[in-house]
């Protein structure tokens, strides 16, 4: 089964079989310079079984619905989403932008337990460790590599769509996802926590905008295809259970990222996509934390849309990596006491200061 589904792919990186014979699939694809990280976030993702986690309060392991746990506690040590291995791809991944001049991920779910609501009562569910919001800090690391090349995300398997902002240490500091509907739901699943969400557009459903998920992680949440009222098409056991399909389009000219969600009865150009879609964000959105300091402006001659790559000088971390859009671009960072390196297409320029705001300093860089 594995080798039907994933054989037309590119070699995985990863060396070697994996147990019962079964191989990584995990790759990259570069088209029409976009490049694509296809992850697996279920093979390499711990069980919940064999006792490792405390009482969940149902007869299932993956289901958590005693309201007195402590879902931190699920954050066992050790646990992994996607694996040393995998997370060492994308970082190398997100630092190669060979002919591309955008990134997306795509995998089976979005970073985020993003349904509250479960099955054809659609019965209350604190946490649902079958999603990738778990284990957490296995999802935090995910979103901590992905954003560092401004990776778009997009994924399924949730039976219910949405647009959601990620953050790790708060709201919407990580990258955006797309969750696409299933084609033929008939296991739906809905996000609609008692909270009321923060920071949401005026008039928005209280689900909507800034929560935390059922393991506590945050989600800034633009878009959801709940189900609610009969939709009038037949058979209703299928269609009022909000199936359908997502398009995104990326454009590279304005570096723009649009998401659409249609229900499957939908003609395109003629229905209307379900509530919430379209949304456009930028591709810069796709790592959100806000800039604490500003580094000298680049000015590229010779040519123009070099990658160009933040360093910290202090820890050689890679701060991010990202494809210039023509020839000038003004570098952020997010601690304005450290110094950086700076590269640019083939030069590298050291001991660069921040700035609390943009100011006249330039570095010209010769392609």
């Amino acid at each position: 089964v594995d080798r039907t589904q994933t054989s037309h792919l590119p070699a995985s990186p990863h060396p070697g079989p994996l147990q019962q014979g079964i191989r990584a699939y995990y790759t990259s694809i570069t088209y029409g310079r976009i490049g694509f990280a296809v992850l697996e976030d279920r093979k390499f993702k711990s069980g919940c079984g064999g006792g490792r986690l405390p009482e969940t309060g149902t007869r299932r392991d993956d289901h958590i619905n005693d309201p007195a746990f402590d879902v931190s506690r699920a954050d066992v040590e050790g646990l992994t989403l996607l694996g040393p291995e995998q997370l060492g791809f994308i970082d190398r991944w997100g630092k190669d932008w060979r002919g591309e001049d955008m990134k997306m991920a795509m995998s089976q779910t979005i970073f985020g337990g993003m349904a509250t609501h479960h099955g054809g009562n659609l019965q209350r569910l604190i946490a649902d460790l079958d999603s990738n919001g778990w284990p957490q800090s296995g999802r935090n690391r995910a979103l901590t590599a992905l954003r560092r090349c401004f990776a778009f995300h997009l994924g399924g398997d949730q039976h219910l769509a949405t647009i959601v902002h990620h953050g790790v240490e708060t709201w919407g500091d990580a990258i955006w996802s797309m969750a696409v509907p299933s084609i033929a739901n008939f296991y739906p699943r809905m996000w609609r926590p008692e909270a009321v969400g923060a920071r949401r557009p005026d008039g928005a459903p209280t689900w909507m905008g800034e929560h935390k998920d059922g393991f506590g992680n945050h989600v800034t949440v633009w878009a959801a295809t709940n189900p609610g009222p009969k939709t009038g098409h037949q058979p209703a056991e299928l269609h009022d259970k909000m199936p359908g399909y997502g398009i995104v389009r990326l454009k590279k000219s304005a570096r723009t990222i649009t998401m659409e969600c249609w229900p499957r009865h939908a003609v395109p150009g003629t229905d209307r996509q379900y509530p919430g879609w379209p949304k456009t964000i930028k591709q810069a959105d796709n790592y959100g934390r806000v800039a604490a300091g500003w580094l000298p402006e680049v000015v590229v001659t010779g040519g123009e849309s070099p990658v160009v790559q933040v360093v910290d000088e202090g820890t050689s971390e890679v701060i991010y990596t990202l494809r210039m859009n023509g020839a000038r671009f003004r570098p952020w960072v997010f601690d304005a006491a450290k110094t950086y390196t700076l590269r640019v297409g083939p030069g590298t320029y050291t001991g660069q200061k921040a700035s609390a705001a943009p100011d006249d300093r330039t570095i010209f860089a010769e392609l």
